[in-house]
């Protein structure tokens, strides 16, 4: 299995989630990112990588690679390769068994059915037997982590998940145009109102009391109105460090998807079968 390579295009927080549970499952895995990841849940994101040069989430390691012998070294040691390539030129260079689109754009990027093997969407965006082999519902609810192998996951609905009876009064938007500037660091304790960043010299405050579950990268240039961090109601500070609920669920929906095709197809044999 190690032999079998599995690209996934994206390394935010959910990205991070399947490639957490495809790793410790023994896939060798390779994330392809953009040059400044917008990412919010930062702590638990692969995509740090790309600023960090490596980040570590719940015992797995991912590094920035540059070339193919970087990403090789990466594997040698266990670790999970990250390249800054949002056009997926490495396709021309190394075979993918599967590719999994996990960008959640909520719009295809350009992924098709040739590209890989076997090819998987996650959320909305995506029809599965058309420009993949299979979609994975994103959408809190009933159908969170569902594999489908006909048709499409739930439209995006525009409105954040619910936690603790808050939706979109956790989420942090940017007050205005400019680069952020931290003043608070993922899992501190904020109260409503307080200052968190500044995106040039406009305060953000926080929108709740809660934890700073998030916050996009310092230097980064944000638009007025984008989402730029996360406040979790909840209080739980370990919140802000370990993959969600949501994500792991996504994941199983993945795990799925990629062995139920890989032996529908014949590119998985196991024993008895």
């Amino acid at each position: 299995m190690n032999e079998y390579l599995i690209v996934i295009r994206g390394a935010g927080d959910i990205a991070t989630g399947v490639a957490y549970r495809l790793h410790v499952c023994g896939f060798r895995l390779l994330m392809l990112e953009t040059a400044r990841p917008t990412v919010i849940r930062r702590a638990v994101a692969f995509a740090s990588a790309v600023f960090e040069k490596s980040v570590e989430v719940e015992g797995v390691r991912a590094v920035l690679s540059e070339n193919l012998q970087q990403i090789e070294a990466a594997w040698e040691r266990g670790e999970v390769p990250v390249i800054v390539d949002e056009g997926c030129a490495i396709l021309g260079r190394v075979k993918a068994h599967v590719l999994i689109d996990a960008t959640i754009s909520k719009r295809n990027l350009g992924t098709n059915r040739g590209m890989a093997d076997i090819t998987i969407g996650l959320g909305p965006g995506f029809t599965a037997g058309d420009d993949v082999d299979a979609v994975v519902e994103t959408l809190r609810g009933h159908e969170l982590g569902r594999a489908k192998y006909s048709g499409s996951a739930a439209p995006d609905t525009g409105i954040p998940g619910e936690i603790a009876g808050f939706s979109k009064e956790r989420i942090v938007r940017a007050p205005a145009e400019g680069i952020v500037t931290h003043v608070c660091s993922i899992g501190d304790t904020v109260a409503k109102g307080q200052t968190v960043a500044y995106v040039g010299e406009v305060r953000v405050a926080a929108p709740i009391r809660g934890v700073l579950r998030g916050i996009i990268h310092d230097g980064i240039k944000v638009t007025r109105g984008m989402k730029m961090g996360d406040v979790d109601p909840r209080g739980e500070v370990r919140n802000c460090f370990t993959i969600s609920e949501k994500a792991l669920a996504v994941a199983g929906g993945v795990l799925e998807a990629v062995l139920h095709i890989g032996f529908k197809k014949g590119r998985l044999k196991a024993k008895g079968r």
